[in-house]
């Protein structure tokens, strides 16, 4: 045996023989512990999917799905993709529900090609889920940063106008050609791979039956886990134990840990009858879910309740799945 403890190499071979021979001991030395990485790291159950959530249009009703495909862009099911519609102002600025409540009663569904939104007293939209090329595309903002988004035309502007009755809106489409917004221009700790069309700043949310439990019983009036928009609701776990889940395997789908969901104004509004209560429970939220003195440069004074991820790899997932931890 040579000094490898692996290959002994008889004198006299040529030097390109040795460089070969241990070139391969190098690879076998790599693969060897590469396997052991492998070996190391483990899936370990923590939950199981109770509810996929996908919210077509910004700030509107989300559409619970039994089955979802995790693209690059977040949740999708067939034509319904999550946060591709958005409303915005004729100057293209983004308008949500922390300026008009009342958008959290739009509801919609999706048939035949067609998103259809309803609302109190307002007869349907019908607004096709692949618009022509001829409608015009809109430059918006949204959070300070600019995407596109290709007008649903006259009629859905006069129906979102009417509902709101305060200013003349728009719809917008992002479409798949059209170039996303990066997670980590908005916050810091995203990674550069990770890419939004209209949500806030995070591809995907997960939160867990038991927080909203665990707050709940903090509160006198009780509140829905509508009111935090999530996209995968997770039950079988501890309150808040997303909070520690570094990678999650779910389904076929991969997603990686990034930051908590600092939660505003918006939770306040009460997904049944629109009314924003600007108290609760964001004030008791603050009372015990505020981030450590060290990330206040990330969070600031914003609570922390439910954890953004980003999309490692994409996949189907559906409710009833299992839901797993990357240990090692």
């Amino acid at each position: 045996m040579g000094d490898s403890g692996l290959l002994s190499l008889p004198k006299g071979r040529p030097a390109w023989v040795v460089a070969s021979a241990l070139a391969l001991v190098a690879a076998l030395g790599v693969a060897t512990a590469w396997r052991r990485r492998r070996a190391r790291r483990a899936l370990v159950r923590v939950g199981t999917v109770s509810g996929l959530f996908i919210y077509p249009v910004k700030s509107c009703r989300g559409v619970a799905v039994k089955q979802a495909e995790m693209t690059p862009l977040g949740l999708a099911c067939g034509d319904l993709r999550d946060r591709h519609w958005l409303v915005i102002k004729e100057d293209g600025h983004k308008v949500t529900a922390r300026e008009e409540p009342r958008m959290v009663l739009i509801s919609l569904t999706c048939e035949n090609g067609y998103l259809t939104l309803s609302a109190p007293e307002m007869k349907d939209l019908h607004v096709p889920a692949k618009l022509s090329p001829e409608n015009p595309v809109q430059n918006c903002r949204v959070f300070g940063f600019d995407i596109q988004g290709r007008d649903c035309g006259e009629e859905a502007a006069q129906w979102i106008t009417a509902f709101l009755n305060s200013h003349p809106y728009r719809l917008v489409h992002f479409e798949l050609n059209m170039v996303p917004r990066n997670s980590k221009d908005i916050m810091e700790p995203f990674q550069p791979s990770d890419k939004i069309a209209y949500p806030d700043c995070s591809p995907v949310m997960v939160l867990s039956e038991t927080s909203v439990e665990e707050l709940n019983s903090r509160l006198e009036k009780e509140v829905q886990i509508r009111n935090f928009r999530p996209n995968i609701v997770v039950t079988g776990c501890g309150p808040h134990e997303e909070d520690t889940w570094d990678e999650l395997v779910i389904g076929s789908a991969k997603m990686k840990s990034v930051m908590a969901c600092p939660r505003c104004i918006l939770t306040t509004v009460d997904p049944d009858t629109g009314i924003m209560d600007r108290k609760e429970p964001l004030d008791t939220l603050k009372s015990y879910r505020q981030c450590d003195p060290s990330e206040q440069h990330i969070y600031r004074s914003h609570p922390l309740f439910g954890w953004y991820f980003g999309v490692a790899k994409t996949g189907t997932l559906q409710v009833g799945d299992p839901v797993y931890k990357i240990i090692g």
